[in-house]
């Protein structure tokens, strides 16, 4: 039994009053919408909580689908780094970008690459060439990362970019998808449990067309060929369980809310998920694997993470 805590949307780091001047036209807007919004939804409190309630759970792993920053200010990813360390070591804790974190386009040295050891792939296994780590400022090209867990390989997929003013969309590109699928089919040979790590949701179910996967339906496609065992995904603040056809079975989709969030709406305040994954004989057919979902929700009146059902996908 192996398991595994799934949180996104951080939105982790705080951001201190800028120069305006110094922002894009897109950071300022965005610095704005904290200041008047997002800063009283995602609270230090419901953070400290979260790490609090994973020391006691103590989950084997802990998967990050993105978005710890705001506007991509170069402060926010060092913060963010921070949290991160407060979290867990890079042996602990993986992690994805997502939208926010390609808020606008910069340099690695200022952004991902602070997080560098959360996001790459190990230096051996069963697919590190098809995961390489090339030199040069593609934020993507670090991507497939393949990480191997106990019986879990994360499998992490970057869908961030930098995309225009209102708009937070994701794409994973061809490159990326011909990787992933050589990937996941070498993986099947290793006999592990692929769990996929990806901001965006791959179904873009109930997305406006200003914030879904631009290439969704090709990435559907690699998943219907060669399968995996689990996707993971954040974006959308809500929960959310849906499934894609495998070659074999249907892939269970699970999206998660907001690991931060309070607000106006109970039905968005913070979560996250605890699967425990039996892989049964291990054979690689996927014929004894059980995954069970255990949800914790923040409970605003205890201050802390307390059981809110589970069920078996």
């Amino acid at each position: 039994m192996f398991t595994l805590a799934h949180l996104s949307d951080l939105h982790a780091a705080p951001i201190s009053a800028p120069h305006l001047a110094s922002l894009s036209f897109k950071q300022a807007l965005g610095w704005l919408k904290w200041s008047w919004q997002r800063s009283r939804q995602h609270r230090p409190e419901v953070l400290e909580a979260l790490v609090a309630d994973l020391r006691r759970e103590r989950p084997d792993h802990v998967a990050v689908t993105g978005d710890l920053t705001n506007v991509s200010l170069a402060e926010e990813f060092h913060a963010a780094l921070q949290w991160l360390q407060h979290l867990g070591g890079p042996s602990l804790v993986s992690l994805v970008p997502g939208n926010h974190d390609a808020y606008v386009r910069a340099r690695r040295t200022a952004s991902w690459d602070y997080w560098a050891e959360y996001m790459e792939s190990d230096p051996r296994g069963p697919a590190a060439a098809g995961a390489s780590h090339p030199a040069g400022n593609d934020l993507a090209a670090r991507f497939p990362s393949v990480r191997i867990r106990g019986p879990l390989a994360l499998v992490g997929v970057s869908s961030a970019l930098p995309v225009g003013v209102f708009r937070a969309n994701g794409k994973v590109g061809a490159q990326q998808r011909e990787k992933l699928e050589h990937v996941l089919r070498d993986l099947v040979r290793a006999n592990l449990c692929r769990v996929v790590l990806i901001h965006h949701p791959p179904t873009n179910v109930g997305l406006s067309s200003r914030r879904r996967l631009s290439d969704a339906g090709a990435l559907r496609a690699v998943l219907e060929r060669v399968g995996a065992e689990l996707v993971l995904h954040g974006h959308t603040h809500k929960t959310s369980l849906t499934s894609l056809p495998g070659p074999a079975t249907a892939i269970p989709v699970v999206g998660v809310r907001s690991s931060s969030a309070l607000g106006h709406q109970p039905a968005r305040w913070a979560q996250y998920h605890l699967y425990s994954i039996d892989q049964g004989r291990g054979d690689g057919s996927g014929r004894d694997l059980r995954i069970r979902m255990i949800t914790r929700a923040y409970d605003a009146e205890g201050g802390a993470f307390v059981a809110a059902g589970e069920r078996t996908l």
